[in-house]
């Protein structure tokens, strides 16, 4: 039996791969991605659980913007679960614009949002790690900063026990009987089998594929 309670919210919150393309004037659209796949997963196992799935990804974020933005778009939303996907960006923006996030100040604001949500809520929480492909070469320098980004997300969910999503080995792994192209055309952002990969993951964690 899966996690999540009857009635309960679900919020997904993150950077572009959460995002998905939603419509931002439509407060209940999902995306086209591992979000929307979540949800009708979901709901075709659990059809009487009424459960309500919200998107608030917004593409480009990274952790002071989701900072910026936690009130309106996590707080007030009263999520019973809260998922959180975010990293890529912080790493990227370090190689693409030349403004690096360091390691330290991924580790503290994220754990600020983590601290911020807990003492204004009941959620749980679910932490997704960030992943990168080599399908284009500069990808291959990401590991140096994304690596440790990984390694602090984790640290994150021991400390505060929260359920957790590895999908960067998930994907690795998926990358030996895959073409990365079929996962992750750009390294980065996840083709229709990368989505499936998140979403099915993302349902073991809360116990609810069967």
């Amino acid at each position: 039996m899966t996690l999540i309670q009857q009635n309960a919210t679900v919020l997904f919150q993150g950077d572009s791969i959460t995002d998905a393309g939603r419509d931002r004037d439509n407060a209940s659209h999902l995306g086209d991605g591992y979000v929307r796949i979540i949800a009708e997963k979901f709901a075709r196992l659990y059809p009487s659980h009424n459960v309500t799935f919200l998107n608030r990804g917004i593409s480009g974020d990274r952790i002071p913007d989701l900072t910026s933005r936690w009130d309106v778009d996590c707080l007030d939303l009263k999520p019973d679960w809260l998922s959180i996907y975010v990293g890529i960006n912080d790493t990227w923006r370090k190689y693409d614009n030349n403004d690096p996030t360091s390691t330290e100040k991924f580790y503290e604001g994220y754990r600020k949002l983590i601290l911020r949500t807990k003492e204004n809520s009941d959620a749980s929480l679910v932490l997704i790690e960030p992943f990168v492909l080599p399908n284009v070469e500069d990808r291959h320098a990401w590991r140096e900063d994304l690596d440790p980004k990984i390694y602090a997300v984790r640290e994150l969910a021991r400390e505060f026990r929260t359920l957790y999503v590895p999908i960067d080995g998930l994907f690795a792994a998926a990358s030996a009987q895959s073409p990365i192209s079929e996962l992750a055309p750009d390294g980065v952002h996840p083709a229709r089998l990368g989505q499936e990969l998140i979403a099915d993951a993302w349902l073991n964690a809360v116990q609810a594929n069967r």
